[in-house]
């Protein structure tokens, strides 16, 4: 019987996804079937068993013996790590190679479960749905680089439109450009002259998904000295895509700030990735470019949800988990959203529909640090929600979501704290994340972490333009010189006069 740790959530029955692509094959543990899954475990090899399949008609054969011998250790891992279900999915190299019908029967014997060969349709179906569970809301076309091949489908919110698969994977393209850069520009422009959609994405959005891309993207941080190192949403501006890729595709890939990151088995291919992408970039001329981390695997687990789990807002069950798991009272964080949702109400602050969102996250992950020492429970708290796994939000959004805890712990005026997120938010955004922390800072010492108060605090209007905390008089005993000395910083903020007070009782005046 496998023991499960007070950090696991204990609903959760774990499963595996082994995902067959044309260069790559990797094992994925999820800790459960979720809107926005946690991974348990994650190992991937680099088979290449697309590799010289346009030449051979075959999936490579050193490829297919190494690949037998790590499935026997992928299904010996999904085991050890007690998922209940195992998904295997195979791609291009698996469903066009001669031999590929021997491989996938060996392969099942090894597995000891069906594995399902995904058609070009499929497979586009899955990518797509990756990027919609990802992003609030997707509206663009999502580009899905793999080994074998490159798919390309239309997606507007939970809509899915017309899509093509291409013969421009990585190893594919290589193969049929034989190694020849300028040959491959040739052939890239050729087939994406078929893909028709691409017109119908002018002035939206491309996302990018699949490893080759992530390695791009991770190289463009790295040239741009970029402070967030989360590829999920980060945005690359067509002007700046431009001209890295054209280093790129002329092969000078070694030359790159970051190269070291990638693996030598990927830096051959990222040339082809740079030109298919920058043939998209003609062919669509899209606004921006954005990464997604999620693709073909994301997508059949969020095929795998019921209609209303599948509506649910990502980041803001993500955020429900971690409160659940590190924060001192779920029940407490939940107050807090409705407080402030009050509060902001009261002060007159109107909010995007993200920027509610934001702040609904916020509040679930204002206490997920205490458990650390004072002194650095800010710092712990940034970290952790910058770099979470979370999906649904942008990183300006992140950088939100980080600053309200840390200005919550370190100080609403404390002018020094991460600057390098700081640079990554708009100043409305920083204004929100200052605001919703004073208020958190004034809760904080009325509730001692524990719910059941907030919901009996009332905001009132008073004379001269006041506006009053009034505590129950039942609750006069948490009246004090700390709570109105935090509220005295929320007036300075607002620029509002603020008064401290209990029904029927004293009251003080902090502005």
């Amino acid at each position: 019987m496998i023991s499960v740790s007070q950090g696991r959530l204990q609903d959760r029955r774990p499963l595996s996804i082994i995902d067959i692509g044309s260069n790559s094959i990797r094992l994925v543990v999820y800790e459960g079937l979720a809107r926005s899954p946690t991974l348990l475990f994650n190992e991937k090899m680099l088979a290449g068993l697309g590799r010289g399949i346009v030449s051979t008609g075959k999936l490579d054969p050193e490829a297919v013996t190494r690949s037998m011998e790590e499935f026997r250790r992928f299904r010996a891992l999904s085991d050890q790590a007690g998922a209940e279900h195992m998904y295997v999915l195979a791609t291009a190299a698996a469903r066009e190679a001669i031999n590929g019908p021997d491989f996938i029967h060996r392969a099942e014997d090894v597995l000891k479960t069906d594995i399902r060969v995904l058609s070009g349709r499929q497979e586009a179906h899955y990518s797509a749905l990756g990027v919609i569970s990802g992003f609030h809301p997707a509206n663009g076309i999502a580009g899905d680089l793999g080994g074998g091949s490159l798919e390309l489908i239309d997606i507007n919110r939970e809509a899915i439109g017309d899509g093509i698969t291409l013969p421009l994977g990585g190893l594919r393209l290589q193969d049929m450009a034989k190694n020849s850069l300028v040959q491959a520009q040739k052939i890239a422009r050729q087939e994406l002259a078929r893909a028709k959609l691409l017109k119908g994405g002018q002035g939206r959005v491309f996302y990018a998904v699949g490893g080759t891309w992530r390695n791009l993207a991770r190289l463009h941080m790295e040239m741009n000295n970029y402070a967030l190192g989360v590829m999920h949403h980060y945005e690359i501006s067509n002007e700046s895509a431009q001209n890295f890729l054209k280093q790129v595709a002329r092969g000078e890939v070694e030359k790159v700030r970051g190269i070291e990151g990638v693996s030598k088995n990927r830096r051959s291919l990222l040339p082809y990735g740079a030109v298919v992408l920058q043939e998209i970039m003609t062919a669509m001329q899209p606004s921006k470019i954005i990464v997604s981390a999620q693709g073909v695997r994301e997508g059949f687990l969020y095929s795998l949800l019921d209609a209303a789990e599948q509506k649910a807002d990502p980041l803001i069950s993500a955020a429900e988990e971690l409160a659940l798991l590190r924060s001192r009272s779920v029940h407490h964080a939940h107050d807090l959203v409705e407080w402030t949702g009050k509060a902001f109400k009261a002060f007159g602050i109107d909010e995007t529909e993200d920027e509610a969102r934001y702040r609904h996250a916020a509040c679930l992950l204002a206490d997920i640090g205490w458990r650390a020492h004072p002194e650095y429970r800010g710092r712990q708290s940034l970290n952790i929600i910058a770099h979470a796994s979370f999906i649904g939000v942008d990183h300006p959004g992140r950088a939100y979501l980080a600053l309200a805890s840390a200005y919550r712990h370190d100080g609403i005026f404390n002018d020094g704290i991460a600057p390098e997120i700081k640079a990554l938010a708009p100043p409305r955004l920083l204004e929100r994340a200052r605001l919703l922390a004073a208020m958190m800072r004034v809760v904080y010492l009325l509730t001692a972490a524990m719910p059941g108060v907030m919901p009996r605090l009332k905001w009132e209007s008073r004379g001269n333009g006041a506006l009053a905390l009034v505590l129950p008089a039942s609750l006069s005993d948490l009246y004090g010189e700390r709570p109105a000395g935090r509220l005295a910083q929320l007036a300075r903020i607002t620029n509002r006069r603020l008064v401290l007070a209990v029904e029927g009782g004293p009251s003080v005046s902090v502005k």
